[in-house]
């Protein structure tokens, strides 16, 4: 007896492990792309203002990669998001503030914009990215 020959178009489907380690790499490469993004924006501020910025935009890349997956068209909860881990770099920011005067607002808004500067530039290399490269979307 001769064995039948297996149909020649078989798909074969990625098991539930290959999955879960694409997205795993995918989620790593969102946390890395936003990171290591906002750590080069703000380089010219000194090694603590990239440590303190490139570790920001690891975690907005993580969060990012994972609210896209929940819901990719909300659009406000992205940029909540973004919001959000701006507000906590700010609020992991050294207060200069000895007096309330106009200098010394002036150092808070400098010290602002190097805070949220590079994490919003990270947030929109991360999603135009995404936007132009259809086969990062996870």
């Amino acid at each position: 007896m001769i064995a039948p020959e297996p149909p020649a178009a078989l798909a074969v489907s990625p098991s539930d492990s290959d999955i879960r380690a694409q997205l795993r790499l995918k989620s790593i490469g969102w946390a890395l792309l936003a990171g290591i993004s906002a750590g080069l924006i703000s380089l010219g501020w000194g090694l603590e203002a990239v440590i303190r910025s490139g570790g920001c935009g690891l975690f907005y890349g993580l969060l990012a990669f994972h609210l896209h997956r929940a819901d990719p068209d909300d659009s406000h909860l992205q940029a909540g998001l973004v919001g959000a881990i701006c507000g906590v770099r700010s609020l992991g920011m050294p207060l200069t503030l000895d007096k309330w005067q106009l200098d010394s607002l002036g150092l808070v808004g400098v010290e602002l914009l190097q805070g949220w500067l590079p994490l919003i530039g990270s947030a929109l290399l991360l999603h135009g990215t995404h936007r132009f490269l259809p086969a990062s979307r996870p």
